[in-house]
């Protein structure tokens, strides 16, 4: 049995550390990211390891692995994560559809006026239910959803970071095409433009590790096209449409509904690409969510405002 010290070790803290470096493999990454300094991050796993009486990584050159006890402790770790998740949803489905928090977790990306709106209509309806809506990078919102830091994730899917949907659910908002956005006449009197012909000029995209530019990379491999020249490289869709409008000979691509909710910003064309590219914007959570009386309750009062003007009127009537 740990003693009082052993058992300081293995508090919630430590243990998350120990399963994010698991996640990237890097002590110099990992500390980057949970905004600690590498020795202090050595440091928390050296102590898991002194408990434990055994390693939980090696090294070979510069690269780290999990040793056979690492992956133990990983998996018991995971065990633990779920069996507190799970306790806090069943506490949570005893409580009011009224009252409480629902913390909702928006890609970044995403256009979001629609959500916006509607948390405003179910604000009047459920005024004492309190919304926290946070906006998250892909890895921020997955790493919430794993640990129950929010409740639903809206994000687009197909997305290959969600490893394993056993225990988790997805409800569609939309299908979102990818708009080319130039300023060439000829291509704007066709329907579509071809993988080929878009990449006539440079392109200003969004940033390497985000959903669209990985989405776009792959198409584009699949098709055996090579990838247009980037020359610039935004995490907004606002900074890639003020840097095409501005620049001379450049092409970005941007999501339909920015298009359709922002069209009077634009001053370009906008053709969608031939083989679409397409993604569904989704809520994503985990199953037992929907069981909890308030989070029923928000996605039967979705339904219902959509029921009343589709999701893309909306996106419309926000311009």
């Amino acid at each position: 049995m740990l003693d009082e010290k052993s058992r300081r070790v293995f508090r919630s803290k430590a243990l998350n550390y120990f399963d994010e470096l698991t996640k990237n493999m890097s002590y110099t990454k990992t500390a980057q990211l949970l905004g600690i300094t590498q020795p202090a991050l050595t440091q928390q796993i050296k102590k898991i390891e002194r408990v434990v009486g055994a390693p939980l990584f090696y090294s070979i050159g510069k690269k780290i692995y999990l040793t056979d006890a690492g992956t133990l402790l990983l998996k018991s770790t995971h065990q633990m994560f779920d069996l507190i998740n799970n306790v806090t949803d069943q506490i949570q489905q005893e409580s009011s559809e009224r009252s409480g928090t629902i913390s909702i977790g928006l890609l970044s990306t995403a256009e979001s006026v629609v959500v916006e709106d509607f948390i405003v209509e179910y604000n009047r309806i459920n005024p004492n239910v309190i919304i926290d809506l946070n906006l998250l990078t892909r890895k921020e919102l997955w790493d919430n959803i794993q640990n129950n830091k929010i409740d639903l994730a809206i994000m687009y899917l197909p997305d290959k970071s969600i490893k394993s949907w056993k225990i988790y659910r997805s409800k569609k908002i939309m299908s979102d095409n990818i708009m080319l956005i130039h300023d060439d006449e000829k291509i704007n009197k066709k329907k579509s433009v071809s993988f080929k012909d878009a990449t006539a000029k440079p392109w200003a995209t969004y940033l390497k590790t985000y959903y669209f530019s990985e989405l776009i990379s792959e198409r584009y491999r699949d098709a055996l096209v090579d990838f247009p020249k980037v020359i610039a490289r935004f995490s907004s869709p606002y900074q890639l449409l003020k840097f095409t409008q501005e620049s001379s000979d450049v092409y970005t691509v941007l999501p339909l509904s920015f298009c359709i909710a922002h069209q009077s910003m634009f001053k370009l064309y906008q053709t969608p690409l031939e083989p679409a590219i397409t993604s569904d914007l989704s809520f994503v959570y985990r199953e037992d969510k929907e069981k909890i009386p308030r989070i029923e309750d928000f996605l039967n009062e979705w339904d219902n405002f959509l029921d009343k003007m589709s999701y893309v009127d909306r996106l419309k009537s926000s311009r």
